[in-house]
């Protein structure tokens, strides 16, 4: 018990939903021979768009491989219509996905990569074109998917549970494990909030 009449459990959630299924702005396309990683149409839907810039002739001379994710990642970083980074996983114990390498190189490697095409950032934001400044404001973007969607592969995705005054109450599917920061505190009522802002809850792993 936090105070006499507050419990607070931050939970974590073991039945997550992957961040993924939701609606991204970025492409994920992952390739390995363990994990099932990044989007399950991303492969498709980047072949989709590379075949839409170039022309079968020109996929023939550069050697363009359907099935390949290196060949499909080069593709598109070489047409100059898409904001692309790398995606890198670190395999130990568990694994966690970034769009920069990791210091150890004998558990990591690059396993992917994440991207939006200009004509999708015209749709989703009216941009007439496409300058530096919003192609940083695109990776900005696709950086913090990639976050979120580390948060699902490391398990730092929580729920709560809290009772007061002896009323009950539960919601799942927070992704960090700040209370204060996640969502969670727009759930809870001025006392709870107190309580859990001076560190009294119970964290369940």
């Amino acid at each position: 018990m936090t105070s006499s009449n507050v419990e607070v459990k931050i939970v974590a959630d073991r039945d997550a939903e992957s961040p993924r299924t939701w609606d991204n702005l970025g492409v994920m396309v992952c390739a390995h021979r363990r994990y099932d990683l990044g989007d399950k149409s991303g492969l498709q839907q980047a072949v989709d768009f590379v075949e839409s810039i170039y022309s079968e002739r020109e996929l023939e001379r550069m050697g363009f491989d359907r099935s390949h994710v290196p060949s499909v990642h080069a593709a598109i970083e070489s047409c100059g219509k898409a904001v692309l980074l790398p995606l890198f996983l670190y395999d130990h114990s568990g694994i966690t996905m970034k769009t920069t390498p990791f210091s150890c190189r004998w558990d990591s490697g690059q396993v992917g990569f994440i991207f939006v095409s200009y004509e999708t950032l015209r749709s989703e934001y009216g941009y007439a074109r496409i300058t530096p400044k919003r192609v940083q404001k695109a990776k900005e973007h696709l950086r913090g998917e990639v976050e979120t969607y580390d948060q699902f592969l490391t398990g730092d995705v929580w729920g709560f549970e809290v009772v007061e005054d002896g009323s009950e109450d539960s919601c799942w599917g927070f992704y960090g494990g700040d209370p204060m920061t996640n969502g969670m505190s727009s759930h809870f009522s001025s006392a709870v909030i107190a309580e859990v802002a001076a560190g009294n809850f119970q964290r369940i792993y």
